[in-house]
């Protein structure tokens, strides 16, 4: 057995819903990263790059080609944000993460790029059906979860909100694709971004912007 059919061997059913164990394993990786995240642990990036890895052998399964792009694109975002906390716990004079609210102007800019970009890849995928059966809730998805990684790396409370409205749409679809365990975990998500938005809300009064400007 390859190691892709083993992480899409089921692990076990629950109330009717297969889970297989990519979607658990990944997820449950996931929910750690996002916890990491939270705490403003550095840990988060490599934990959100191992659940990437894992889970685009689990969305590759349900033939959701949104859910893989997805998945990539965290993997090359947790790269980039990985390099970004190190440059900024060395700018720190505590060797601590800087977490602060968006300016006007970059929540236009991510704002801008979110719908810019939605409307791109949804028409991507309307116009090659085989790369999605659910062609704008991908794309949602796909350019949502891309805005809450990027506004994550630069240290903006913001990307508790881009992971909030993300959930609104992942849990039902994750839900209708088979992917029990995903659905799941995008509700524990939801709970853990709510507490995790108050957290870093707090944190920002009383923190510096030391990754304002930082490289990309």
């Amino acid at each position: 057995m390859s190691t892709f059919d083993f992480l899409n061997a089921e692990a076990f059913t629950a109330f009717g819903q297969h889970v297989i164990w990519s979607d658990m394993v990944g997820n449950t990786v996931g929910l750690i990263a996002l916890a990491l995240g939270w705490r403003r642990s550095i840990a988060t990036w490599p934990a959100q790059l191992l659940s990437g890895l894992i889970l685009v052998a689990a969305y590759a399964s349900a033939q959701l080609s949104g859910g893989v792009g997805k998945q990539l694109l965290v993997i090359g975002v947790a790269v980039w944000g990985w390099r970004q906390w190190q440059r900024g716990r060395q700018q720190a004079q505590d060797g601590s993460i800087a977490i602060r609210f968006a300016s006007w102007h970059e929540r236009v800019l991510l704002l801008a790029g979110a719908v810019v970009g939605t409307l791109a890849v949804g028409g991507l995928f309307t116009a090659f059906p085989s790369l999605s059966w659910s062609p704008w809730a991908d794309a949602y998805i796909f350019v949502g979860t891309l805005v809450a990684m990027v506004a994550q790396a630069r240290g903006l409370v913001e990307f508790w909100f881009a992971w909030l409205l993300v959930d609104l749409v992942g849990v039902p679809l994750a839900f209708s694709s088979g992917l029990a365990f995903s659905g799941l975990v995008y509700v524990i998500y939801l709970a853990l971004v709510l507490w995790g938005m108050r957290d870093w809300w707090l944190r920002s009064r009383a923190t510096t912007p030391v990754l304002e400007g930082a490289p990309a």
